[in-house]
């Protein structure tokens, strides 16, 4: 239509004559657009992108399945995020620079524990020969090793170690980081006896920040644990019937 010899513009284009009856009031304003920050934008492209995969996270996705989801997918897009997978896959190896538990001896402590290098975790398993829990948790360090090859496992007979180190506080696991120690687990009772499983004691270094695992939660909860004073019985049968 004609109004004036003039046409009739799109009142929601972005036009000087439109600002001019905007002002006043002859056409309403125009809604603004919601911003979106970058990092919302992320959110929204990576949610799309747990829905089609099922729910899985790209950090959570082998190179093999997403050459599987490149065929659908924008190339360019595709691309960055293969690129930024492998650069996190490739920093991770270069940190996976153990993956065996190491035996050491007291001259060695120092320089394999306190010195063990900057951002290194290392778990140290006190243990004695005769001992079931210490021989069933050095089973676990053993498949715990493989599986976070940047956590620096090391085992050591107690009174080798250090000595006069008492039989009665074994099991014991010292976690150390950048040279100074964090955490202590001292005795059975700790790591719940003959049933601590290899996820438990995985949840237990994750808590101390010896590793990073992808536990949600604790494996214990799945099953009765008995309070602290009868595991602090059994604790003591289960030495002396050792002694004997």
């Amino acid at each position: 239509t004609m109004l004036l010899g003039l046409e009739m513009q799109d009142p929601n284009e972005d036009t000087e004559w439109n600002d001019v009856l905007r002002k006043k009031g002859i056409i309403p304003e125009k809604p603004k657009e919601i911003e979106v920050t970058e990092e919302q934008i992320q959110e929204m492209v990576d949610e799309a992108i747990r829905k089609q995969m099922g729910g899985k996270k790209l950090d959570e996705m082998e190179l093999d399945e997403l050459d599987e989801w490149e065929d659908e997918e924008d190339e360019q897009v595709f691309a960055e995020i293969r690129a930024k997978r492998i650069a996190e896959m490739k920093a991770a190896a270069a940190l996976a620079k153990f993956g065996t538990v190491l035996e050491i001896t007291a001259p060695e402590y120092v320089q394999e524990v306190n010195n063990a290098g900057e951002g290194v975790n290392v778990v140290l398993h006190l243990y004695k020969q005769g001992i079931p829990l210490c021989a069933l948790l050095n089973q676990h360090i053993t498949t715990l090793a493989r599986k976070f090859p940047a956590t620096k496992f090391i085992k050591s007979i107690s009174t080798t170690c250090i000595p006069n180190f008492p039989d009665k506080n074994l099991p014991t696991f010292f976690i150390y980081k950048n040279g100074e120690m964090k955490t202590q687990m001292v005795g059975a009772v700790t790591f719940g006896g003959m049933n601590c499983t290899v996820d438990e004691l995985e949840w237990m270094l994750h808590r101390a920040g010896a590793v990073s695992s992808k536990l949600e939660h604790d494996p214990r909860e799945k099953r009765h644990i008995p309070d602290a004073m009868t595991s602090a019985i059994r604790q003591a049968n289960y030495y002396d019937s050792d002694s004997d």
